[in-house]
């Protein structure tokens, strides 16, 4: 009885299921239907225009038409009325005339016939008759009116649905990663007349493979596009790939998407390390501001004698300055840069490949900094002044200079002072190099042997600057470094 029992519960709860699985196939059918029945009538509404639109059209063309054939009529008519009218008025003055005549031969008196000869002879001379064109000024034939409407007869026969289009294709090998931007050119199975434009679509992600239920970045969306390709210009690559797909659509329907073709976006991505800088600059984000109360903060914070003897890394002022969405800190176990070590690393190591960032700052700062660092820099360490550094520095103290340091060792560099400077990093050839990031002029290269990781380095006094990151290497800085490899200053000749 209880096999009974269990088996019948498994059949009313299979049947159950069933059930709710035709319930809901219904409901769908019906919302199928009434969609069916709008969509039929959208479409038929949409086809009744354009008919009224091509009988518009035509009708346009015939009242013109007409128009043309009623003026040619009008003008043709005018110049053979003027004709007829000017001929029957010369063909009265002539018959007039040749009456005249007659009765002058009948006249027997030779004085009067002899005048009157003389004076007929001179109304002949002035006669219109034989001052008049008889040539038609207009012919009566309007044969160039006609027309021929077959081949537009067999166009307006031809009308049909308009086809969906069909599904076009990315091709891979066409499409260029190159300077922060994205070319992607695809193509359809064979050439259609009617496609009006292409509607591509691109998404951020950090997975080669096929899109998963979630992700991190939605679809972004370009629409009328007329050509078959288009670059993605200004990118922030702050992803491993973007994924691309497109659509072909004419003036009624757009086809399916192509298959997703994904483009590997390599670059340089870091952020600044909070936790690593001096107390009297302030990090947000990607941005550093000097902040000369920086200090005080944590003064007051020693003076409370309500304090724990908690460290100053675990303080709650430490604890506010730190990013949220930052790694943890690449200084660990370390306590941040103090004395006049106004500087703050990134979090990310570099140990392989080429990179490149970008760091703008403010001309008006006392001093500033920009380069790299080994792990073991000293807390008190200044960048440039020991052997674990290499930097360009802006002093704009008394007299405004721009050197490239390392090891204590400086170099004046005779260049123009930028708003904005590029970072190089080639770590197997160990080359660092210092761009004018808009003219992609090389300002200066240091040229070592990297025997450890290395790390943004910036550091700055009384000023401002901020950086750009998720670049990759300008191809112009890619061939300066080509047509430099071997004649670039190295770090043994700073002095």
């Amino acid at each position: 009885q209880d096999d009974a029992l269990e088996s019948l519960r498994k059949i009313t709860t299979t049947l159950a299921l069933k059930n709710e699985e035709i319930t809901n196939f219904i409901c769908c059918q019906k919302q199928s239907l009434e969609n069916l029945e709008g969509n039929s009538s959208r479409v038929q509404e949409d086809l009744e225009t354009e008919f009224s639109s091509l009988h518009s059209v035509l009708d346009d063309i015939k009242d013109s038409m007409v128009t043309r054939i009623k003026q040619e009529r009008a003008s043709r008519t005018y110049e053979l009325q003027s004709q007829l009218s000017a001929c029957s008025k010369a063909l009265e003055s002539s018959e007039e005339l040749l009456e005249v005549a007659n009765q002058t031969l009948c006249s027997s008196e030779a004085d009067d016939f002899t005048q009157a000869a003389k004076d007929i002879k001179d109304s002949v001379t002035m006669a219109p008759a034989f001052r008049l064109s008889l040539k038609a000024k207009a012919t009566d034939s309007m044969s160039h009116m006609m027309v021929d409407f077959t081949q537009e007869r067999e166009m307006l026969q031809a009308i049909k649905f308009l086809p969906v289009p069909a599904t076009p294709e990315i091709l891979v090998s066409e499409c260029q990663v190159c300077d922060n931007t994205v070319m992607v050119q695809w193509a359809l199975p064979e050439p259609d007349s009617k496609i009006d434009h292409y509607d591509l679509e691109y998404r951020r992600t950090n997975h080669e493979g096929p899109p998963r239920t979630r992700e991190d970045y939605p679809w972004m969306v370009v629409e009328g596009i007329r050509e078959t390709e288009y670059t993605l210009t200004g990118l922030r690559f702050d992803t491993h790939y973007m994924t691309f797909r497109v659509k072909a659509c004419n003036k009624a329907v757009a086809g399916e998407f192509s298959e997703l073709v994904t483009l590997e976006t390599h670059a340089f991505l870091f952020k600044l390390d909070a936790g690593s800088a001096h107390q009297n600059l302030k990090v947000e984000d990607l941005s550093v501001e000097w902040d000369s109360c920086g200090g005080k903060v944590i003064q007051d914070i020693r003076k409370d004698k309500n304090r724990t003897n908690q460290s100053p890394m675990h303080s709650p002022a430490r604890t506010a300055m730190n990013s949220p969405k930052r790694v943890p800190s690449a200084r660990v176990g370390r306590d941040r840069f103090t004395a006049e070590s106004y500087t703050v690393l990134g979090d990310t190591f570099i140990d392989a490949g080429q990179q490149y960032w970008e760091v703008r700052f403010d001309k008006e700062s006392k001093a500033f900094a920009v380069g790299l660092a080994l792990r073991n820099l000293g807390r008190f360490d200044q960048l440039g002044k020991s052997n674990a550094s290499w930097c360009i520095h802006l002093n704009n103290w008394l007299q405004q200079s721009l050197t490239a340091k390392h090891n204590n060792k400086a170099r004046t560099l005779d260049c123009p002072i930028p708003d904005r400077i590029g970072v190089y990093c080639n770590y197997e050839e160990g080359a660092l190099s210092f761009y004018n990031a808009r003219t992609k002029t090389l300002m200066h290269t240091f040229r070592t042997k990297f025997t450890q990781p290395v790390i943004p380095a910036f550091s700055v006094w009384n000023g401002s600057f901020s950086v750009q990151t998720g670049l990759q290497v300008p191809s112009a800085v890619q061939s300066s470094q080509r047509k430099n490899s071997g004649t670039s200053s190295s770090n043994t000749s700073l002095t």
